[in-house]
């Protein structure tokens, strides 16, 4: 269980935001600049809240007037949207940076269809691999938690299907709380257990896909 109750201010507006996401998939869906990216940052701990608690699994990673909890220590898996890949390793050592089981890496990489890229480099992919590569390199470290920065974006539509079939798929299996901003709402209805819109950092509204 994921519980997020934080105030950060940005420089038009506050992120105020109070949710609790189970083991589920919860779709942060809005407009550029409404605080979804940094929502996320939030809770990788790539960025700190100015007051709340960020709560998972029982174990607080951010609290006011305690040190955060460091990235390395949340066990938070983060697909950004610029893939964040290191640039000296081959697309196999980005893989296996942090992995926990190599059977799943095996699986994921066939299921993503980059198996012909293993011994590339990222400056010698496509944006659309990269994203697919970034996904893998997340779920193989078999997180507590997964955040998804649009992970899908660049990929033609049949492999984006592919991708969601899978995140589906692993969901059922991991069951761990999973939070994906996207643009695309039949995207967000097809994945997402709940759906949060959020419009300058505050919850605008929330429903359930039918």
């Amino acid at each position: 269980m994921l519980k997020v109750d934080i105030t950060k201010k940005l420089k038009n507006f506050s992120i105020e935001m109070h949710f609790t996401i189970e083991n589920e998939i919860v779709v942060l869906f809005g407009p550029s600049g409404s605080g979804k990216t940094t929502l996320l940052n939030c809770i990788a701990g790539l960025s700190q809240p100015d007051l709340g608690t960020i709560c998972l699994n029982g174990k607080n990673l951010f609290k006011r007037d305690a040190k955060p909890l460091p990235v390395q220590k949340r066990n938070i898996g983060y697909v950004f949207q610029d893939y964040a890949l290191f640039p000296h390793m081959t697309i196999e050592k980005n893989i296996q940076y942090g992995m926990r089981d190599p059977s799943l890496v095996e699986q994921l990489i066939d299921v993503v269809g980059i198996r012909s890229l293993v011994n590339s480099y990222p400056r010698q992919i496509s944006g659309g691999e990269k994203q697919r590569v970034a996904l893998v390199r997340a779920l193989a470290m078999k997180p507590d938690a997964l955040l998804l920065d649009e992970p899908f974006s660049s990929l033609d539509e049949k492999t984006r299907t592919e991708c969601q079939n899978e995140l589906i798929r692993l969901h059922s299996t991991w069951s761990i709380p999973v939070i994906m901003v996207t643009h695309d709402y039949s995207e967000a209805s097809r994945v997402g257990n709940r759906i949060i819109q959020i419009e300058k950092g505050r919850l605008l509204e929330e429903k359930i896909p039918d």
